[in-house]
C-alpha cells in the first residue's frame, strides 16, 4: 500500500534526523569534531592581547622646601641696603690695573650658590669682577624669572646682577664640565683676559684674619689671590698653566696654557677629565703650582642667615614662606664688629662642621646636587632623580673614555710611561703582564710569517 506524500515526507524527515544525530554523536565520541574545517566567516576574531601598563618606580622620598638663605637680600631694593663689606677685606678703590675675572658654575642648588658669591664678596673680590656661569640648561627661564626656589635649577639672576652687584652669563643649553670649562677659556679669550679665576660653587671662601706676613700689613683673600697673579706675571716666571688654591677648589688659569693643549676634552664630559687635561699641561712642560690666599671650603649645606659672612647679627625677621613678597622695608643693618672676632670664629667653626659633614657623609659627598625635586610644570621641567641619573651614566662613560684613550684607568698616566702622542694609540690594558706576553707573541709570530714570505719569495726569483 502506497504511501501518501505528507506521510512520505515525514518519514524521511525523521530519517535525516536519526542520521544527523548519529552522526553527531559519533564525531563526539570519537574527538572528530575539533577536527573539521571551519569556515573563515564563522571563526571567533581571536582577542587582542593585553595591552601593558607602565610599571613606575618607587616615590622618591621627599625632601623639606628650601628656604632664602639671605632674607636681608631679599628685602633689599638696592645693594645700599646690604651690610658693609668688613672694612679689613674691602676691595682696592679704584680698582687694581690688572682684571681679576672670577667664574663661578652654576647648575643646581641656590643656597649654596648664594653662599658661594656672599663669600667671595666679604672676602674681598669686586663684585663687578666675578661672574656667575647659568648652566642650569633653561635658557632664559632664571633671567625671566620664570622658575620657584623649589626647581633645582633655579637662580635669582636679578638679584646677583641688581642686589649683588655681579655678572651672570647663561650657556644656551646644559654643558658637561668640560664644556664648561671650555666656555670659560673661550670667554676669557673673547675678553682678552690673560689670566682667570674659576671656583667651585659649593666652595665658599673667607679671609684668613689670623694671617700676617712679616713686615707686610694685613690681606684679604682678593689681595693675596691677587698678589699669587701678579708673581706669575714677571717675565722669566715659567711655563705656568694654573694655581691650585686648595686643589682647584679655586684656581688661578693662564689661558693662553689651555688653547695650547687643546682645552678640556669634551669626550670625558665629567670625572677623569680633571686628570685627563692636567696630565696633558704636564706632558706639554707646563706647570700646575699650589698656592695660598686664605681659607677655602669643600660643603655641601649652607649657613642659614649670610648675614654672618658680612660679620653680622643674623636677621632675626624668618619669613616663613619664601614665596611669599619680601617685607616693605629691609631691617636695620646693624654695626660691624671687628677683625678677628668671636663672630669670625663663629663663621669658621659652622663652615668647618658642615666641610666634616660633608666628607663623613655615609650617602656621598655631593648629595647637595639631588637635594631638590621641585618645579614641576614650569619650563624646562626635569624629573630630579632622573636628571642625577642621567649624569651618573654620563660620569660612567667618560671614565671608560679615559680608559679607552690611554689605556688605563688610573690617573699618573705620565708616571706609566705614556706621553702626548700616546692617546688613542696604546692597546687597552697594556700594564697587564697577558696583555704584554700576547703582544710579543704576535710580534714573534709576524716576524716569522715575514720571514718565510721573503725565503719564499728569494726561492721564486732564483728559480
Amino acid at each position: 500500500m502506497l504511501l501518501s506524500q505528507g506521510r512520505l515526507r515525514q518519514t524521511i524527515f525523521l530519517g535525516l534526523l536519526v542520521l544527523v544525530t548519529a552522526s553527531g554523536l559519533f564525531l563526539y565520541k570519537t574527538n572528530l569534531y575539533d577536527k573539521l574545517p571551519v569556515p573563515a566567516r564563522l571563526k571567533p576574531e581571536p582577542s587582542p592581547p593585553a595591552k601593558p601598563t607602565p610599571l613606575y618606580k618607587p616615590t622618591p622620598e621627599t625632601h623639606p622646601d628650601f628656604t632664602d638663605n639671605f632674607p636681608r637680600a631679599a628685602s633689599a631694593k638696592s645693594p645700599s641696603d646690604l651690610p658693609e663689606i668688613p672694612p679689613w677685606n674691602k676691595p682696592p678703590e679704584p680698582h687694581v690695573d690688572e682684571k681679576t675675572p672670577l667664574f663661578i658654575g652654576f647648575t643646581r642648588n641656590w643656597r649654596l650658590l648664594q653662599q658661594v658669591v656672599v663669600s667671595y664678596i666679604t672676602a674681598g673680590w669686586p663684585a663687578q669682577d666675578i661672574y656667575v656661569v647659568d648652566n642650569s640648561g633653561v635658557m632664559l627661564s632664571n633671567q625671566n624669572g620664570l622658575l620657584g626656589l623649589q626647581n633645582p635649577f633655579y637662580l635669582d639672576h636679578k638679584r646677583l646682577t641688581n642686589i649683588l652687584g655681579i655678572r651672570v652669563f647663561t650657556t644656551p643649553t646644559l654643558l658637561s664640565f668640560a664644556q664648561l670649562q671650555n666656555f670659560m677659556t673661550f670667554s676669557a679669550l673673547e675678553n682678552g683676559w690673560e689670566h682667570y679665576f674659576w671656583a667651585h660653587m659649593d666652595s665658599p671662601v673667607v679671609s684668613d684674619e689670623e694671617y700676617e706676613e712679616e713686615g707686610q700689613p694685613y690681606k684679604s683673600l682678593y689681595m693675596r689671590a691677587l698678589t699669587v697673579m701678579r708673581e706669575t706675571m714677571r717675565p722669566g716666571y715659567g711655563p705656568l698653566a694654573a694655581r691650585w688654591f686648595a686643589y682647584d677648589r679655586l684656581t688661578l688659569v693662564r689661558t693662553q696654557a689651555y688653547v695650547d693643549v687643546g682645552g678640556w676634552d669634551t669626550l670625558i664630559p665629567f670625572y677623569m677629565g680633571d686628570c685627563d687635561m692636567h696630565e696633558r699641561l704636564w706632558m706639554k712642560n707646563f706647570t700646575l703650582e699650589d698656592a695660598k690666599a686664605g681659607l677655602v671650603y669643600d660643603v655641601a649645606s649652607a649657613v642659614d642667615d649670610l648675614d654672618l659672612f658680612y660679620r653680622r647679627e643674623p636677621d632675626r625677621v624668618k619669613r616663613e614662606d619664601a614665596a611669599l613678597p619680601p617685607p616693605e622695608q629691609p631691617a636695620p643693618v646693624p654695626k660691624p664688629d671687628g677683625r678677628n672676632s668671636a663672630k669670625y670664629h663663629e663663621l669658621l667653626k659652622k663652615l668647618d662642621g658642615m666641610q666634616r659633614s660633608k666628607n663623613e657623609d655615609k650617602a656621598g659627598r655631593n648629595t647637595w646636587q639631588s637635594a631638590q625635586q621641585g618645579g614641576y610644570g614650569e619650563p624646562f621641567y626635569r624629573d630630579g632623580p632622573g636628571f642625577e641619573q642621567g649624569i651618573s651614566m654620563a660620569m660612567n662613560f667618560g671614565r671608560d673614555v679615559f680608559e679607552a684613550k690611554w689605556g688605563r684607568g688610573p690617573c699618573n698616566i705620565r708616571e706609566a710611561g705614556l706621553g702626548e702622542d700616546d692617546a688613542w694609540r696604546v692597546v687597552p690594558g697594556w700594564e697587564r703582564e697577558e696583555v704584554q706576553r700576547k703582544a710579543r707573541n704576535d710580534r714573534e709570530r709576524e716576524t716569522k710569517e715575514r720571514l718565510a714570505k721573503e725565503k719564499e719569495e728569494k726561492k721564486k726569483g732564483n728559480g
